[in-house]
C-alpha cells in the first residue's frame, strides 16, 4: 500500500544538473517531514538533506551545501531535489524516506562522470 517512487536519476558531467523527483502514495504525505539520503559504492548510508512537513524548514549537509535544493508540493504528494554543480563525489544511490525510516523505496543511481 504505502509506496516511494524515487526518479530522476541518470549519467550527468561533472557541473552539470539533475533534478530528483519522490511520488509517496499510501500514507498521509503531508503530516511527515521527508529526507534524502544516499549511498555511494563500499561506503555507508549518507544523509544528505530535510524538509519539514509544511515546506518552510530545510537543512543540507555540509558537502551539499549551496548546490542542493530541497522542496516540495504537498497536493501532488511529491518531494524534490534539485542537483546543480554536480561532482563526481555525488554518485551514490538516493532515496527518499521519513526522518524515522517508516519506508523505504527502491531509490534512484546518480553517476557523475566525464
Amino acid at each position: 500500500e504505502v509506496q516511494l517512487v524515487e526518479s530522476g536519476g541518470g549519467l550527468v558531467q561533472p557541473g552539470g544538473s539533475l533534478r530528483l523527483s519522490c511520488a509517496a502514495s499510501g500514507f498521509t504525505f503531508t503530516n511527515y517531514a521527508m529526507i534524502w539520503v544516499r549511498q555511494a559504492p563500499g561506503k555507508g548510508l549518507e544523509w544528505v538533506s530535510i524538509i519539514h512537513s509544511g515546506g518552510g524548514d530545510t537543512m543540507y549537509a555540509d558537502s551539499v551545501k549551496g548546490r542542493f535544493t530541497i522542496s516540495r508540493d504537498n497536493a501532488k504528494n511529491t518531494l524534490y531535489l534539485q542537483m546543480n554543480s554536480l561532482k563526481p563525489e555525488d554518485t551514490a544511490e538516493y532515496h527518499c524516506t521519513t526522518p524515522q525510516y517508516d519506508y523505504w523505496g527502491q531509490g534512484t543511481q546518480v553517476t557523475v562522470s566525464s
